[in-house]
């Protein structure tokens, strides 16, 4: 798995803003940096949605050091794009649905019990513009959200 001290895993994929373009996470660490990858099992979920809320509820503490959100799941982009609108997020998601991110971060889990697999674990990653991961924190139950002071004090430190 990807921790902190290594080489964050760079990516090129689509990235879900009002539009949907490919985006490169090496090419945007010098004024995005420090990026938090906030990667989450699936749009249109209660706890996702929630997760996803309060990101953007708390953004303005992330924006003021500097950070950047994006949240990721195997979701198409197009689903994202209605995920995003019906939620009224501020940041950028980026869809997975080639599976490389979550094989790359090593975060991928199944839902054996309704036959659902390959999905993102519920996980958190720091980025800082030096392409470094400085935190970490990954789940193996997917009903657990992170700490959010813990994520907002982990991007200041990259910052």
């Amino acid at each position: 798995m990807v921790d902190v001290g290594d080489d964050a895993p760079d990516f090129t994929a689509p990235f879900v803003t009002d539009e949907i373009g490919p985006k490169t996470l090496s090419e945007h660490l010098d004024e995005e940096a420090p990026v938090v990858l906030a990667f989450f099992p699936g749009a249109f979920t209660s706890v996702c949605t929630d997760e996803m809320c309060t990101f953007d509820s708390e953004l303005a503490a992330f924006e003021d050091v500097g950070a950047t959100i994006y949240g990721v799941s195997v979701d198409t982009p197009f689903a994202l794009q209605e995920f995003k609108a019906q939620n009224d997020l501020s940041f950028g998601l980026v869809s997975d649905t080639n599976k490389e991110l979550i094989d790359a971060y090593d975060v991928e889990m199944d839902f054996d019990d309704f036959g659902y697999y390959g999905l993102a674990k519920r996980a958190v990653f720091v980025v800082d513009g030096d392409g470094e991961v400085t935190y970490t924190w990954v789940s193996d139950d997917p009903g657990v959200e992170p700490d959010y002071d813990e994520v907002e004090q982990a991007a200041a430190d990259a910052a």
